[in-house]
């Protein structure tokens, strides 16, 4: 059995004045398949890690109660499996299949069941690689489906998945997609956080919506949902299915070479690569999880230094560090004509504050503080972490995290921008807000190097798409790198 019920639950994290989650009353029978829908900072992935039993006691106040079976959660965890919406945080081993095998041992599965379920589950999400793969050499997108893969070979009751596809190609999210709907049967029940809600409705048959000021917004079959509440459901920043937005092309054509990559590369991780970026146009990388599209963000943003091959700032950017290579500038010279976003936002952040984060960059470029605050403050309220700015930056949702990180590298407003996946776990709202930021840049002569799947984000904001290995494209699917786009495949 796998049924839930919550009465009047709410969660608010340890030096927090906010509640994180609120006055939710909800039951989910067993066997339902239920989205779990709301605007960015609504809950969701708290309410996910409740019915994990992930959350204790000593790290913050509950309200109400939340149970699993009639027990409380953090009893019934061999009945649950979870997906995270950063998957390397639940990564523990070496090697792939060790990886997969560790939940099954600690819950003492016999020895002789271990391997077929290892192999079966790696095989159900399309695992490209063996099981003594290691697992620090793998992609966000691989490590998310090893995750998954871990989580399936349990075979729990219930199953809850924290955007189990955000940072896969399409091929690997159809994958995933299909690895979901072959586990989940009469006996599972399934809660999916999920933005592409078009490609998720088939495994469903029920949606819920959080209401970010506490309590269910919506609740039924998604046909009826999306009917009674859709528009105001998208005014308050939910995806919901629906006509894609007008593209956002450049105000002119591309402006100054600002870098040149000849035959770039870092083996294994990256063949060699040639590229141009020029000023004034966001260029889209494409490609397969694994095939090295990080990576080609790092060596672009001076932060790796290359294998093979060399990239080359233009006087444009470098000025009169043009003739050194960008991985050899010193940090202030790189953080003022270079602003990197990694694929993991945890990983740039050094304050203990969101605002001393914000203020981080324009200070160490000698700003007056009374102009580094105008900044901060527009960054805030635009990105919707004004009511965050005393937070500290390792507390915040997946979404907020990836505003923040991308929001320190608009502070500086850098000549250059380079972006892995700057639009994961983002609300429509907060999406769209985004992508003005980003055209508003682009359109004053900013360069923008983007690293994505979301093939909404290239059919309104990119001018030109790279898939790796082949050659730039217009992104208006002509040529092999073409890219097709959709608002309903939110």
């Amino acid at each position: 059995m796998s049924e839930v019920r919550l009465r009047g639950f709410g969660w608010r994290h340890a030096g927090r004045r906010a509640w994180a989650v609120r006055d939710v009353d909800l039951r989910i029978g067993h066997g339902e398949r239920v989205l779990l829908l709301g605007a960015s900072g609504a809950g969701k992935s708290t309410l996910l890690a409740a019915l994990a039993g992930l959350l204790a006691e000593d790290s913050g106040e509950q309200e109400g109660t939340v149970e699993i079976d009639g027990l409380d959660p953090r009893k019934a965890r061999e009945r649950v499996g979870i997906v995270f919406q950063d998957p390397e945080t639940q990564l523990v081993m070496a090697r792939a299949g060790d990886d997969v095998a560790f939940g099954l041992e600690n819950r003492g599965v016999p020895a002789a069941e271990i391997w077929p379920r290892v192999t079966e589950a790696l095989h159900r999400v399309g695992f490209p690689y063996p099981l003594d793969r290691s697992t620090a050499a793998l992609s966000g997108g691989e490590q998310q489906r090893l995750a998954l893969a871990g989580v399936l070979a349990l075979r729990p009751g219930l199953l809850l998945l924290d955007e189990p596809t955000a940072n896969l190609d399409p091929a690997g999210a159809t994958l995933v997609r299909d690895a979901v709907r072959a586990a989940v049967d009469d006996d599972t029940t399934l809660i999916l956080v999920e933005h592409r809600v078009t490609e998720a409705l088939p495994l469903i048959d029920r949606v819920v919506v959080l209401e970010p000021g506490g309590g269910v917004r919506a609740d039924g079959p998604p046909a009826e949902v999306f009917a009674l509440h859709g528009t105001s459901l998208a005014d308050a920043g939910v995806w919901v299915p629906g006509p894609p937005p007008a593209p956002r092309r450049a105000a002119t054509g591309p402006g100054d070479l600002l870098l040149t990559a000849d035959r770039l590369g870092l083996p294994p991780r990256l063949v060699g690569t040639d590229l141009r970026v020029r000023a004034g146009e966001t260029l889209a990388v494409l490609g397969p999880n694994g095939v090295g599209k990080s990576t080609l963000a790092l060596l672009l943003g001076g932060l790796l230094k290359p294998g093979t091959g060399r990239v080359s700032a233009s006087p444009a950017l470098g000025g009169e560090h043009a003739r050194t290579a960008p991985h050899r500038w010193r940090a202030p010279v790189l953080a003022g004509r270079i602003g990197s976003v990694f694929q993991d936002p945890e990983h740039q952040f050094v304050r203990s504050t969101v605002f001393e984060e914000l203020a981080l960059g324009p200070r160490r470029l000698g700003q007056p503080e009374a102009a580094v605050r105008s900044v901060v403050d527009e960054l805030l309220v635009r990105l919707r972490l004004d009511r965050l700015a005393a937070a500290n930056p390792y507390t915040l949702s997946g979404g907020q995290a990836r505003r923040l990180s991308v929001a320190t590298a608009l502070a500086t407003a850098p000549r250059l921008l380079i972006l892995d996946e700057p639009t994961f776990g983002q609300d429509r709202r907060t999406w769209i807000e985004l992508v003005d930021l980003l055209a508003g840049l682009r359109d004053g002569g900013h360069g923008i190097v983007t690293v994505t799947h979301d093939a909404d984000f290239v059919s309104v904001l990119a001018d030109r798409t790279v898939r790796l290995g082949a050659e730039p494209t217009a992104p208006d699917g002509t040529g092999s790198a073409g890219v097709g786009s959709g608002w309903g495949h939110r």
